[in-house]
């Protein structure tokens, strides 16, 4: 009995490591996946500014996460200086979201 509890914790605790890893995997594949670590890194302005500066900036915005996907999709200027944000409209809107809510969490690694 004593041995079925053991293991049974350890596999659930090794369920919650996996589902914390999880979305950061996500998250990677996505921006991995429409290029847009060719512009942005996590701690450092690349061309775009850091995902980091972006949540910092926005985490208090009433709709940042409506904002942001906007952004992601359609493309944005001024608001990091004279560089335009090109759109990305191949990113779906489910994938936006993620990545904006990582971004609005921390960028965290």
């Amino acid at each position: 009995m004593r041995v079925n509890k053991l293991c049974m914790s350890a596999v659930l605790m090794l369920a919650s490591v996996t589902a914390v890893a999880a979305p950061d995997q996500i998250v990677t594949s996505i921006l991995t996946k429409n290029n847009c670590l060719a512009c942005h890194a996590i701690d450092k302005k690349v061309v775009g500014p850091a995902y980091r500066a972006v949540g910092e900036k926005f985490k208090d915005e009433p709709n940042a996460k409506d904002l942001l996907v906007g952004k992601i999709k359609n493309g944005s200027a001024g608001t990091w200086g004279p560089v335009p944000m090109p759109p990305n409209p191949g990113i779906s809107e489910e994938d936006a979201r993620q990545v904006v809510e990582w971004i609005l969490a921390g960028a965290p690694e």
